[in-house]
Formats: structure tokens, C-alpha cells, sequence
């Protein structure tokens, strides 16, 4: 006696799928649910370890931050903290524009301006400064040997600051020129916002 052979009801063409076939496509989509959803799984696990390398609020409020120096007279300077660090404003005289903007580059440690905004620039005084005239001269007071905080007020062998830890040497435009300190004391990114506000970052 004839029967009808059984089979899963999927079909191919217009034929009903062998064992074979079915079995195959079951296979293929457990495998593609299973790749899917272990990719959601790690995207998900990972996630907060990638978040947590952002910065936090309170440091992105810290991020930026503005100075009055209306205060600064010429020949001083004013240091604030910013991000954990001391930053030196210094109000230069025109000694200390003239000696910084006279100095040949070929006499400099460090041929490198350190500075945030152009790192491929020379060290020249006009690259370092932040105004064209050179009048006002922001640095991060680190010193690049140790981490010291060098000595302002036109000490040293250069008239600019000195580090009494290891005796380096700066000069008018925080350039190092004599001790252990291998690179210019670095110059963040800063912009005058006003005529007598500076704002960092």
C-alpha cells in the first residue's frame, strides 16, 4: 500500500526540503543567532570599560578656564592652577622681549616651541608668546627634567626662571638653555577672550 512520505513542510522550488537540507538550515541559523547575539553580548560588556576612560564631569568642567590679568603689572607674573597644574602669565618687559627675540635658534637645547597649539613650530619667541607683540607669555610651570616648579621673577643665568632642584635653566621665552631639563617648559593652549581675560584650554 502506498503512503505519502512524511517530511517538515519546508520546501525548495516548489519540492519538500530531504532531511539533509533541513537539517542544514536549522544549523545555519543557530549559528548566525548564536555569532549574533555573543557580538551583543561582549558590545554590551565592553561598553562600560570604554566609558569610563571619558572624562568624568567635574574634569570637563575644569577643561577650560578663564583668567582675569588685568592685575599683572609688566615685569610680574601670576600663576594659577589648571588641571592640577601651575600655570606661569607672565606680563614681559621689553628687556625680556628683546633678549627672548635676539637669542639664535642655534643656541636653544630644545629646537621645539612646546606649544599646544602648533607642535611643528620652531622655538622661536613669535611661536612661543601668545600675543604678536610678545608681551604676555603663558607656560605650564613644570619643570621637564623632574616635575619641579621652577623659580620666576628674571632668575638664572638667562633671566627667566630656574629650577634650584636639579639647576636648569630657562630664559625670557621659558626656553630651557642650560641644566638637566631636556625640552621648553610647555605652553598650553590659551587665547584672550577680552583684553584682560585669558581663557586656557
Amino acid at each position: 500500500m502506498y503512503t505519502k512520505p512524511e517530511h517538515s513542510g519546508n520546501s525548495k522550488g516548489g519540492r519538500p526540503l530531504s532531511h539533509a537540507e533541513d537539517t542544514g538550515s536549522r544549523r545555519d541559523f543557530l549559528y548566525v543567532a548564536t555569532a549574533t547575539t555573543g557580538a551583543v553580548a561582549v558590545g554590551a560588556a565592553v561598553w562600560p570599560l570604554i566609558d569610563q576612560m571619558n572624562a568624568s564631569a567635574d574634569v570637563q568642567a575644569l577643561a577650560a578656564k578663564e583668567v582675569d590679568i588685568s592685575g599683572v603689572d609688566v615685569g610680574t607674573q601670576l600663576t594659577v592652577k589648571w588641571l592640577g597644574k601651575p600655570v606661569f602669565i607672565r606680563h614681559r618687559t621689553d628687556g625680556e622681549i628683546e633678549a627672548s627675540r635676539n637669542t639664535p635658534l642655534d643656541d636653544l637645547k630644545d629646537p621645539t616651541s612646546q606649544n599646544n597649539a602648533d607642535w611643528n613650530a620652531d622655538a622661536s619667541d613669535a611661536n612661543r608668546a601668545l600675543d604678536e607683540e610678545g608681551k604676555w607669555l603663558v607656560m605650564i610651570g613644570v619643570c621637564t627634567h623632574l616635575g619641579c616648579i621652577p623659580l620666576g621673577g628674571a632668575l638664572g643665568d638667562f633671566g627667566g626662571w630656574f629650577c634650584p632642584c636639579h639647576g636648569s635653566h630657562y630664559d625670557t621665552a621659558g626656553r630651557i638653555r642650560k641644566g638637566p631639563a631636556p625640552l621648553n617648559l610647555r605652553v598650553p593652549n590659551a587665547a584672550f577672550i577680552s583684553e584682560t581675560v585669558i581663557k586656557l584650554g
